[in-house]
């Protein structure tokens, strides 16, 4: 069996499909991924062995330089993504039997028409639940789009969405089908996610709330294990004293780093506590050259995170997800789009905090802190690990591999 899998996005976007490729190719699937060219990136998927097919811009330099909320040059970079889906995902994807795409809609509309004209099997993935239409939350408002906030009927306000994201890609959309010889579609979220899309989160960090309108199915979070070992510097700064706090903010670019980098290392201190400052795509980088403080890059956070006494981030699901699985109580300060969602989730469940707001100071932060560093939160973050689900990736990977089998017609004797 043949499987291309489509991502678009950030680490927390490609690392999750990185995991179900490996799955697919431990049980004999040959796989290829199609993800944008950053380095990071191809570096990444060249260490696990998946073949990786660079489409569309690298998405750092668009990430950090794009006005939070802001839709400027909106139409040109989906465009770009959209025909890259048309190109490259679909020179991929010929002689493949299925098509699997997770990304923002311009990508996987592209992705399903893709597996449309080819007649193979396409599967839709979210790794949150935000995007995902249910009556049970308000959508998140499109770049540049704001919903009414006097209405507060759910249903309709994703009615809404709909005709908003058909308004904004729709045209582009029917154009490029119509170069393929497609007929046009009418709602372009529902054609791109379908009414059974894959939903790559773990039930007890993210209990999914049954809709009649979908048929989600919850495979769990898609884990890649990293073997990877902890830098030999890094080690000995965590062997020479007690478990530090680790601060980061992973791929979400910040606007005031320094600011943040200052309030952060401060409010950790005030606890009596050492600093690990991860520099991501936000560049945090040290205050000062006390020696308790220590500055990391690209590092594997599932084995550091287990060191830590507690993890302060923004709340991508990914990380949410790493620092959940270890047991580490979280301080999550959330910067936009799903990110409150999993603020919120961390405060329910007892692992940690929810900061108010994007912007940290040193009195909110400390608070924080406080309760993320109890023995209480501690405990908790560890009965809570114990509950989440490993086998997400191989789940996904035997259930897509089955439906392939089904699609296939019986051989004849």
């Amino acid at each position: 069996m043949r499987v291309v899998l489509s991502t678009y996005g950030s680490r927390g976007s490609v690392e999750p499909i990185a995991g179900l490729a490996v799955r697919l190719r431990e049980l004999g699937a040959e796989v290829r991924v199609c993800a944008p060219p950053d380095e990071e990136f191809t570096k990444r998927l060249a260490e696990v062995g998946v073949e990786m097919v660079p489409t569309g811009r690298p998405v750092r330099p668009l990430v950090t330089t794009v006005t939070p909320g802001s839709a400027v040059g909106l139409a040109q970079r989906a465009a770009e993504l959209m025909a890259a889906q048309f190109g490259t995902v679909a020179a991929a994807a010929e002689g493949c039997d299925a098509l699997v795409a997770t990304g923002p809609l311009p990508a996987t509309s592209g992705a399903r028409s893709v597996a449309e004209k080819l007649g193979i099997r396409y599967i839709h993935v979210s790794h949150q639940p935000v995007s995902l239409p249910s009556p049970h939350r308000r959508p998140p408002a499109r770049r540049g789009r704001p919903l009414p906030p006097d209405m507060t009927d759910n249903r309709a306000l994703w009615d809404l969405d709909a005709q908003i994201a058909t308004a904004m890609f729709g045209e582009m959309l029917n154009t490029q089908r119509a170069s393929i010889g497609l007929p046009p579609v009418d709602s372009i979220r529902d054609y791109a996610f379908t009414d059974q899309p894959w939903l790559a989160t773990d039930p007890a960090l993210d209990p999914w709330q049954e809709t009649p309108d979908l048929d989600v199915a919850q495979t769990g979070t898609w884990v890649l294990p990293d073997e990877r070992p902890l830098p030999a510097e890094l080690v000995a700064f965590l062997d020479a004293g007690t478990p530090p706090v680790y601060v980061g903010f992973g791929s979400t670019p910040l606007s005031t780093p320094k600011d943040v980098a200052r309030v952060a290392v401060e409010a950790i201190r005030a606890q009596g506590r050492r600093a690990v400052v991860a520099g991501g795509w936000a560049d945090l980088a040290l205050i000062d050259d006390q020696d308790d403080c220590f500055a990391v890059g690209e590092v594997n956070q599932q084995a550091l995170f287990r060191r830590a006494a507690a993890v302060v981030h923004h709340g991508g699901a990914g990380t949410t997800a790493t620092a959940t699985r270890a047991g580490a109580p979280q301080v999550v300060v959330p910067q936009g789009a799903d990110q409150p969602y999993w603020a919120a989730r961390v405060a329910d469940l007892g692992i940690g905090a929810a900061h108010d707001g994007p912007t940290p100071t040193f009195e909110s932060l400390s608070a924080a802190l406080k309760t993320a560093l109890t023995p209480e939160t501690r405990a908790r973050a560890t009965d809570v690990a114990g509950t989440i689900r490993t086998d997400g990736a191989t789940v996904a990977a035997k259930r897509l591999l089955d439906a392939i089998s089904r699609d296939r017609p019986p051989m004849s004797v």
